[in-house]
């Protein structure tokens, strides 16, 4: 009897396990060419759209750039399962002529999953 109210037991909480489900994460690019720029114009900003290709909310913890001059801006609310937001990284130019190629890193509620999403480009200076 025993037995048969651990396993009953068990396989109600995998139910619930799978129930809950999990949020996924995928993007409309991984890596954006800004082309050539002039320094003069001042900063450039992508929208990067995420999207939840999961069964639960998708939250986007935090945003960090590789440099100051990069400044991810994450979206605030809950992602729902199927839901799209942008996340908008900004490049500032100002004193920097040349190739660049910067990232940023994202945390997200998906456990042990950090993305990684890329802007380059080149700078003409003024």
């Amino acid at each position: 009897m025993k037995k048969y109210l651990f396993s009953l037991i068990a396989l109600t909480m995998a139910f619930i396990v799978m129930a809950a489900g999990e949020p996924k994460i995928s993007f409309n690019a991984t890596t954006h060419d800004f082309g050539t720029i002039k320094e003069a114009d001042g900063e450039v900003a992508y929208d990067f759209v995420i999207k939840n290709t999961g069964t639960a909310p998708l939250i986007i913890v935090s945003a960090s750039a590789s440099c100051g001059c990069t400044t991810p801006k994450i979206p605030r609310e809950p992602i729902k399962p199927g839901g799209t937001a942008k996340l908008k990284v900004i490049y500032d130019p100002t004193g920097r002529p040349g190739e660049f190629e910067k990232t940023v890193k994202i945390k997200s509620n998906i456990k042990g999953d950090r993305k990684v999403l890329r802007i380059k480009g080149v700078v003409v200076p003024k």
